[in-house]
């Protein structure tokens, strides 16, 4: 019990740090609603309460909140994307790129179709994180910095494709944006293995703490620019652009919490997998 409190506070901060960015990027476009903005903290609340519940990870030292959150991360993000691409049906002709699964850039209209690619990609994710579990007794004879690597950076290539099935039929093949996510989530995969040998939260929290940066820097460092979903899109909602910043100091104060909490960890007892 006395790891619940820990759990529900790393999980809170997961949910509103991705609500925070996500409404800031989509209200003037589509407009804010509080149901929509608290999805994220519910399903972050529920998954950390989860692994806490039902792993080894402890969040009320530093180590386990920093590596927590950024699982948590993961595992909101994976189910958000999977939700809004297979199951989800609304008027795409708001977007430039469409959110619901497509292909070459067309909207699959078929919901059996929709829900059998859903299932498809659903299956290959867990396969993957099945894979990376069994890594650890597979990879036993492995150099540590190969290994994180190879599970560091899956979740980069994961994000990778998708994002380039996606966007790239409408905005066309970015090389740099392409193998970002790869590259920072093994370098994420690297931090993550300082607190812990876990290879599936190494995975998760290595693409977790991407997202979150990633989403960071487009989001705010240029606040002005729309989204590739929203490009050529009216502002139908420019009152929010300015009520919109009110949310920062939250957003600001999150990452404050998390880079305090990840440099206590650093300076405590180190027993990561590097």
């Amino acid at each position: 019990m006395t790891e619940l409190a820990p759990a529900l506070l790393v999980g809170l901060a997961a949910g509103l740090h991705s609500a925070t960015w996500g409404m800031y990027k989509d209200a003037p476009f589509e407009g804010f609603r509080w149901t929509t903005y608290f999805r994220s903290p519910v399903i972050a609340v529920l998954a950390a309460l989860a692994l806490t519940h039902w792993s080894a990870l402890d969040p009320s030292t530093a180590a386990g909140a920093v590596v927590l959150f950024g699982v948590t991360y993961g595992i909101e993000r994976a189910t958000l994307e999977i939700y809004k691409s297979f199951l989800r049906v609304e008027d795409q002709s708001k977007y430039t790129i469409p959110m619901q699964f497509s292909f070459r850039g067309e909207v699959v209209e078929s919901a059996p179709l929709r829900l059998a690619a859903g299932a498809a990609y659903l299956a290959g994710g867990l396969a993957v994180v099945y894979l990376v579990h069994r890594l650890e007794t597979w990879g036993a004879g492995l150099p540590p910095l190969l290994v994180v690597f190879l599970i560091g950076s899956a979740g980069g290539w994961i994000s990778a494709f998708g994002g380039a099935w996606k966007d790239a039929p409408i905005e066309g093949f970015h090389t740099f944006k392409f193998f970002r996510s790869p590259f920072m989530s093994f370098m994420y995969g690297l931090a993550m293995a300082a607190f812990t040998r876990d290879f599936v939260f190494i995975f998760l929290g290595g693409i977790g703490y991407t997202v979150a940066t990633i989403e960071t820097y487009k989001t705010f460092f240029f606040p002005h620019r729309p989204r590739g979903k929203f490009q050529g899109k009216e502002v139908a909602h420019p009152a929010l652009l300015s009520w919109r910043r009110r949310f920062i100091p939250l957003y600001v104060l999150i990452w404050a919490g998390i880079l305090a909490t990840a440099a206590a960890a650093m300076a405590g007892a180190r027993e990561g997998l590097i």
